[in-house]
């Protein structure tokens, strides 16, 4: 579970890089002090992935947690980034990361 899940963010990671939407510079606090969903109020979803989502999934998987389930991440995606380039190449991804988590159940 934990090595699938991995794979599956590296490549979020890699899809978000090849299309320019990956954030070389770390972003302000302050913007991970939101109390909104994706923290929508203080950056834009591609950050969100980056530097929330990406960043929690992989603590949780370092420290052996059990990892979130019937999670649908991919629908704000395709609300968010269906009109960049690589949009739907990283809802692509964000889809077989729902469909993973969603299918094993064990943690």
């Amino acid at each position: 579970m934990y090595q699938q899940t991995l794979a599956l963010l590296r490549e979020l990671q890699t899809t978000l890089q090849r299309h320019e939407l990956w954030q070389t510079a770390a972003i302000d606090p302050a913007a991970l002090n939101s109390s909104v969903p994706f923290c929508h109020d203080t950056m834009a979803f591609e950050q969100w992935l980056q530097f929330v989502f990406i960043e929690k999934m992989q603590v949780l998987i370092t420290n052996n947690q059990p990892l979130p389930r019937n999670f649908a991440i991919a629908p704000m995606a395709e609300m968010m980034l269906a009109q960049h380039a690589g949009g739907h190449d990283v809802i692509s991804v964000l889809l077989k990361l729902d469909q993973h988590l969603s299918d094993n159940q064990d943690g």
